[in-house]
């Protein structure tokens, strides 16, 4: 498989930091984007920015702006559908994810969810950690998404379906498992507390 594109989802609507862009709030000199940008570029043959409202707000980042297709907020879903339109116009086999609150996502995220994805015919893996009480947590908004499936998505969007997990089993996604050190990887700033956190980690 080619290099995926990369997307970063930054459509929601951060109703706990009080509305507003999550990966505009700054963190130790930078914003929670910024950081984002810098962990992702360097994994995908090129990125992308997924948010709805006012583009212009993102000028300084020099990425293109994919609104979501599907009308209301509907979910992390609906911005993979807007990376699916973007990556085949480009001709892109497939997308990577993730979240422009999670300022500390691994480094090697493409690697893994690509090795993971291996001998599927539409490689559909979605990031995961182990956790104590679930045993394994999925991180829905962190994923390998395969273009192929975009009309298949179109259509449960269509229907109403807004959770991931729903949908990836449908297609018998699998999981890539990452290690958890002092903290999750993939920890996200959702309340003032979590932004005051990812100050203390850095």
């Amino acid at each position: 498989m080619k290099q995926p594109l990369g997307v970063i989802l930054a459509g929601g609507q951060a109703t706990r930091m009080g509305g507003g862009d999550k990966g505009l709030l700054p963190l130790g000199g930078q914003t929670l984007l910024d950081r984002v940008i810098d962990r992702l570029a360097p994994q995908v043959a090129g990125l992308a920015l997924n948010a709805n409202g006012d583009p212009s707000r993102f000028d300084r980042f020099r990425l293109p702006v994919l609104a979501d297709s599907v009308a209301g907020f509907a979910g992390p879903l609906a911005g993979v559908l807007a990376g699916f339109d973007w990556a085949a116009e480009q001709g892109a086999e497939a997308i990577v994810t993730a979240a422009a609150d999670t300022p500390f996502f691994p480094g090697d995220l493409v690697p893994q969810l690509l090795l993971a994805g291996e001998g599927m015919d539409h490689p559909l893996v979605l990031a995961a950690t182990p956790d104590p009480e679930r045993g394994t947590l999925r991180h829905p908004t962190f994923g390998l998404w395969p273009v192929a499936l975009r009309d298949d998505l179109r259509m449960a969007l269509e229907g109403g379906l807004r959770k991931v997990v729903l949908w990836t089993d449908q297609h018998d996604g699998r999981i890539a498992r990452f290690p958890v050190a002092t903290f999750d990887p993939f920890f996200n700033v959702n309340t003032p507390g979590d932004l005051a956190r990812a100050e203390a980690l850095l």
